[in-house]
């Protein structure tokens, strides 16, 4: 019998025992860029690998647009004997492709480490020169990777839940048309296992066996997935708690559609708030405009609307949503034995 006393010290046993919905919480992502990295990852896994500060230097210089740094996601991920060539870098980029999209467009690259960093700028910064790295690109667009966070040594719930996971999925469902990969800390541990899904770009969390074959060859009753959907990282928020009610509704198809977001209407938090957001979009400090964002991240209600389109343009149209707060649980945030809980706001869609 399990011991559920040793269990409360994983947050992500906590959050599913309390039943924390995870959705929204998958980050609102344009552009990935994804390099293996030896283990073992320390707690700051790139500031301890000394090889790798050339290509964090390269990702770190978009902190001067902080909308741009917020929307730009560097992860590692831990190479594989079978995949692996261990005298090359491996280099994933994602991409949002437009504004209306369906899944992120894909680069990758296997480089010497002296090019990581030159690479990345050109991925980054100047796509004009991509044509120097032409001879190191690989021709793997039709490749699903799926990537599970084993990031033991950022919160132990990953190891515990996610590395086992990562096991089971690379030995049952790894094939020539799908890799496994394990990837560092993205966010979201309290929802180990968790997982992200390219070219998609869906975030899953809580994860349990039974469900994966639904998950993986997408089939089946696609509701069962609904209580381990964080979201698609193609919109914001609340537009992904709209858009699993949509996807939930038009099945397995909607995942082809191409969609984009708009939120019409909000709580904007009081009066000095709404002010303070006016004059803050005026200036030109990107910083001011970050802190509006995450202002509006705590919003209680959001009118918004979704955009869809079908590649050939025959199928097109729009849903409207209203996304409230319903409610709290309460949850734990990193496990440990002496963390406080926290309470945390949970969303439905108006009906």
């Amino acid at each position: 019998m399990r011991n559920l006393d040793n269990d409360c010290r994983y947050c992500s046993v906590v959050s599913k025992a309390n039943r924390e919905d995870p959705i929204g919480t998958a980050g609102t992502i344009d552009e990935w860029l994804l390099v293996e990295v030896p283990q073992p990852w320390k707690t700051h896994l790139w500031e301890a690998k000394p090889q790798f500060q050339p290509l964090l230097q390269v990702v770190e210089r978009l902190a001067s647009r902080p909308i741009r740094y917020l929307k730009t996601r560097l992860l590692a991920i831990a190479p594989d004997q079978t995949y692996t060539n261990p005298e090359l870098v491996r280099v994933f980029y994602y991409q949002r492709p437009a504004k209306l999209f369906a899944q992120y467009t894909k680069r990758e690259y296997l480089v010497p480490l002296t090019q990581l960093a030159p690479l990345a700028e050109a991925l980054l910064y100047k796509p004009q020169q991509l044509i120097t790295f032409e001879s190191y690109q690989q021709p793997t667009e039709h490749i699903r990777e799926i990537l599970i966070c084993t990031h033991a040594n950022y919160d132990r719930a990953c190891g515990r839940f996610g590395y086992p996971f990562y096991q089971h999925l690379r030995n049952r469902y790894a094939t020539e048309n799908l890799r496994v990969w394990q990837t560092n800390h993205f966010g979201g541990h309290q929802f180990a296992p968790t997982l992200i899904d390219f070219p998609h770009g869906q975030v899953w969390g809580h994860l349990e066996i039974d469900i994966l074959d639904c998950l993986i060859h997408r089939q089946g009753d696609v509701s069962q997935l609904r209580l381990f959907y964080r979201g698609w990282t193609g919109l914001s928020k609340f537009e992904q708690i709209a858009e699993r009610d949509i996807w939930m509704r038009e099945g397995w198809d909607w995942l082809n559609y191409e969609k984009t977001g708009r939120i019409l209407a909000q709580d904007e938090g009081g009066i000095k708030k709404k002010l303070l957001k006016i004059i803050f979009k005026l200036l030109p400090a990107p910083k001011l405009k970050l802190l509006v964002e995450r202002w509006n991240q705590q919003a209680t209600w959001v009118k918004l609307e979704i955009n869809y389109t079908n590649k050939h343009g025959r199928n097109s149209g729009t849903h409207t949503a209203v996304v409230k707060q319903i409610g709290t649980v309460t949850t734990k945030l990193k496990s440990g034995d002496n963390v406080p809980l926290t309470s945390v706001s949970q969303y439905g869609v108006e009906k």
